[in-house]
């Protein structure tokens, strides 16, 4: 890019941050060093320079979107604190939210338990010695209202990380907000609903393929028409990298995804420019500080390119990439626990500087157990210090430009695309959609993951990759840890209550929405309305999932060797 035009794009720049603070869309904050420097909300080229990356690299706030969504960066508005959790009944973890939230929380991330997770009920023969283990325990729209009593559903924006029974249980949260007298149309959050994920790491479904995406593209109807800010899609790299894929594999396998989830709009007659603003992503962020800022900017920039040259998206809203970040579970060390703060710092702070929209921080004892509340508030104070003492909030994309940093980024890109080439010749139409369901059935996806962790083992055992206290550095003065334990009272308390609420419910009315329900599942009409019908009635999430599953079948994957 010539200097006359790097520096029109700086002027449109200039123009665009001027008219966002003239509306009120800047902080009133202090922007300088802490040694007193005033610094610059952006930075680029010196004036009369040409710069032939500029084209690729731009300016906050347009296309291609590889330094950020917004031309104000994280003056405008910085990432939302979203801390994950969940443990025990609704009741606990409710408790655990109003501290958040108190403690500066910015949204609420739901986790779920186990056999919530697997679509049944706390009472199921299956779910014996898992309820409220690995989240909260929702069984019915009775726990969703306890889960959220007192927190302003119209308020707070909601992530519910979950995949497979996504749909009954986003029925289960609108009628929760009803009972707190919210209108839904106001209703934020996302959920995650990414059912090509769980076939290609996470392994948490309940139909075969086909069932699945018509649910999906059912509650995306649902959502542009009746919550159009409402992100039903939240496509998740996260348990990609955790199942053992690098960094590119994770980028290329979930954007891959979210070109699948945009061709099932597109083919239900959906505006791509209404329905794609309601696509979010879900990514880890690793160890590998640089290549992981990398990975974050690449995502935008493919993302942007894809939905304008491929799809057909017009708008900005429509070709911008938002994404959530965790960061890596699967660094974190039984050994020496400690060591976990400071890995989740530097993972914190690459996504921060990769332009991430929300953010959670691991607690040094989840690879032990859930997160004490300690452990909890030291994983929140995480975020706070890189937010209000780093100074790293005050420029957009303070790497840009970076020749390292635009390396990786450039190589990360085109590995991606070469991962996309492969997936869309599996398929027989061409399409991502057909490549990633042959890909599935293959196992393709899956040996791809399993050979990245095994050639990463293989470099540990060896000593060629380090963790500290683990292969290197293994002396230590540490005590034992305090860890959260789950009593299983909670799972006796929970079947009781649930015997309970059975007991109480109207038969009349709860039997014929169930049976509407399955009517509706045999034609091609919206699921989502019938639903929502029998999450009112009581129904649970376990009666819910098992007429499906008589109706559709149960997903079994293919055996390989």
């Amino acid at each position: 890019m010539d200097a006359d035009q790097i520096e029109a794009g700086r002027e449109r720049w200039q123009q665009r941050f001027d008219a966002a603070q003239r509306a009120g869309r800047v902080a009133d904050r202090d922007f300088t060093t802490l040694s007193g420097s005033r610094v610059d909300p952006v930075y680029g080229p010196a004036a009369g320079v040409a710069d032939e990356r500029m084209e690729r690299i731009g300016w906050p706030g347009e296309f291609p979107f590889t330094r950020g969504l917004y031309p104000t960066g994280y003056r405008g508005r910085t990432w939302t604190i979203r801390q994950f959790a969940g443990f025990g009944n609704a009741e606990q973890t409710n408790e655990r939210y109003q501290m958040i939230l108190a403690a500066g929380g910015g949204g609420l991330s739901v986790a779920f338990d186990m056999p919530t997770l697997m679509g049944r009920d706390s009472d199921d023969p299956k779910s014996l010695g898992e309820v409220g283990h690995c989240g909260v325990a929702i069984d019915s729209a009775a726990d969703m209202e306890i889960l959220f009593n007192d927190i302003p559903l119209g308020e707070v924006t909601t992530s519910m990380t979950i995949s497979g029974p996504a749909v009954p249980v986003f029925c289960m949260y609108l009628v929760a907000a009803e009972r707190q007298g919210v209108e839904l149309s106001v209703l934020n959050g996302t959920l995650q609903t990414d059912i090509f994920k769980e076939y290609i790491a996470q392994k948490e479904w309940l139909f075969p393929p086909e069932p699945h995406l018509r649910l999906i593209g059912d509650l995306m109807e649902y959502c542009v028409r009746e919550i159009p800010d409402y992100k039903p899609l939240s496509v998740s790299g996260y348990h990609i990298r955790e199942a053992g894929s690098t960094a590119a594999q994770e980028l290329a396998f979930t954007l891959a995804d979210g070109f699948g989830y945009v061709e099932l709009g597109l083919s239900r007659g959906l505006d791509v420019d209404e329905f794609a603003p309601g696509l979010s992503f879900f990514f880890d962020a690793h160890l590998d500080f640089f290549e992981e800022i990398a990975k974050f900017r690449a995502a935008r920039r493919i993302w942007a390119r894809w939905l304008r040259d491929v799809y057909g998206a017009t708008t900005d809203k429509a070709q911008s990439l938002r994404f959530h970040t965790q960061t890596a579970g699967v660094s974190l060390t039984a050994q020496q626990p400690d060591n976990n703060i400071v890995r989740t710092a530097l993972e914190a702070l690459s996504a921060v500087l990769g332009g991430t929209n929300s953010l959670h921080t691991n607690a040094l004892d989840e690879v032990l157990a859930l997160p004490s509340e300690k452990a909890a508030e030291i994983a929140l104070r995480t975020q706070q210090v890189i937010m209000e003492e780093t100074g790293v909030a005050n420029v957009a994309d303070p790497l840009g430009g970076a020749w390292y940093v635009e390396a990786l980024t450039d190589r990360i890109e085109a590995e991606a695309e070469a991962i996309f080439a492969r997936i869309r010749d599996m398929g027989s139409d061409g399409t991502m959609t057909a490549g990633i369901l042959r890909g599935i059935e293959d196992g393709w996806f899956m040996s791809e993951i399993a050979e990245s962790a095994f050639q990463y083992q293989v470099a540990l055992e060896k000593g060629e990759k380090k963790i500290v206290g683990v292969n290197c550095h293994t002396s230590t003065v540490e005590e034992p840890l305090e860890i959260l334990r789950v009593s299983h009272e909670v799972e006796r308390e929970q079947r009781r209550v649930l015997d309970g609420r059975r007991e109480a419910r109207d038969r009349p009315t709860l039997d014929p929405a169930l049976a509407r329900m399955v009517e509706v599942a045999r034609t091609d009409q919206n699921i989502v309305p019938a639903m929502l019908d029998a999450v009112r009635a009581e129904a649970t999430l376990g009666e819910i999932c098992e007429a499906l599953k008589a109706e559709w079948g149960d997903y079994r994957e293919p055996p390989r060797f």
